[in-house]
């Protein structure tokens, strides 16, 4: 099958006098029929705007007007480029709205890394709420853990990302949107389970489930200081990405975990939530974004999330 040939390009004198505003003024001609009433419209002079008209019809080689009559007429020239004019400056329009609407974070991807832990608390209230706020916005959501997310903020595959407890990177700004208790996940059989609350020093003797410690850092490391300044080291019965399979595993009878609050909302048979005795250990979720992004879809992205999680920032022991 013969391809058709590609149109040869037009010279640049001509693109040059077919502009925007010679297009415009074209239109306000063609559609009053009248060169005054046009002037006025365009709040322009009549013999500047007879000139603007004479130098796009020089341009194209056709005439577009047909000035002989008592009443201006388009000629088949003109009338042929009337469509195609009224397309071209809707385009421009939109392409201007657009512009403007992706200057103020209006339009536009933003890609969102999280640990899994995030989507038991606020995530996916910000997240339909910004669906809501930014509909032209087109939310790209990666689970990692919090080493994977450092990595991906680093080489710019992901713009934000919510990490536990947080990212250490002078190039990547980190601010605590959550803190919150964090509480034993064990086995309902477990005679632990029997009491109100348990004291971290009583899980010595009991296998965890933990998040892999590698890479780092990793929320397993808090678990592990944690238990290390109770005096023990605890025995991992299995490492899981997954929180959701970390509180499968115990519900079936594999170990205890260490998790967020917000985690006992998930109600999994065989699975009891009990609060830690004494003072009270927390965890904290943070917002990470690289320092030097300046980007308009991240600033509204964070402006809202910071709007809704401002009261779940507890002041620290209260």
């Amino acid at each position: 099958m013969k391809r058709s040939p590609k149109p040869e390009p037009l010279p640049r004198a001509v693109l040059s006098g077919v502009d925007v505003r010679r297009l415009r003024y074209f239109l306000a001609v063609a559609e009053e029929l009248h060169f005054g009433r046009a002037a006025e419209r365009l709040y322009i002079a009549q013999p500047a705007l007879s000139r603007q008209i004479a130098s796009l019809e020089n341009a194209i080689g056709a005439q577009l007007f047909d000035r002989s009559r008592s009443a201006i007429q388009l000629t088949p020239a003109g009338e042929a480029l009337l469509p195609r004019a009224r397309d071209i400056q809707a385009r421009v329009a939109d392409a201007v709205r657009v512009a403007r609407r992706a200057a103020e974070g209006l339009v536009g991807v933003i890609q969102v890394g999280f640990v899994g832990s995030a989507t038991f608390s606020i995530l996916p209230g910000v997240f339909n709420a910004y669906r809501e706020q930014y509909p032209e916005v087109e939310l790209v959501l990666h689970a990692m853990n919090t080493a994977e997310l450092r990595v991906a903020l680093r080489d710019r595959s992901i713009d934000v990302a919510f990490a536990r407890p947080g990212i250490q990177d002078p190039d990547i700004v980190s601010e605590v949107v959550q803190r919150e208790p964090l509480i034993v996940a064990l086995p309902d059989t477990d005679v632990l389970a029997e009491q109100s609350h348990i004291a971290l020093a009583d899980l010595a003797v009991r296998p965890f489930i933990l998040y892999p410690r590698q890479p780092r850092p990793s929320f397993a490391d808090h678990v592990l200081d944690l238990c290390r300044a109770e005096g023990f080291t605890p025995e991992i019965a299995q490492e899981t990405l997954e929180i959701q399979t970390a509180l499968s595993l115990v519900s079936v009878g594999a170990g205890v975990s260490l998790v967020p609050e917000s985690t006992s909302e998930a109600q999994l048979h065989g699975v009891a939530y009990r609060p830690l005795l004494g003072e009270e250990r927390e965890t904290q979720l943070s917002l990470a974004y690289l320092r030097d992004n300046r980007s308009s879809v991240l600033g509204g992205f964070c402006a809202l999330v910071r709007e809704r999680t401002r009261s779940q920032i507890r002041p620290r022991g209260s």
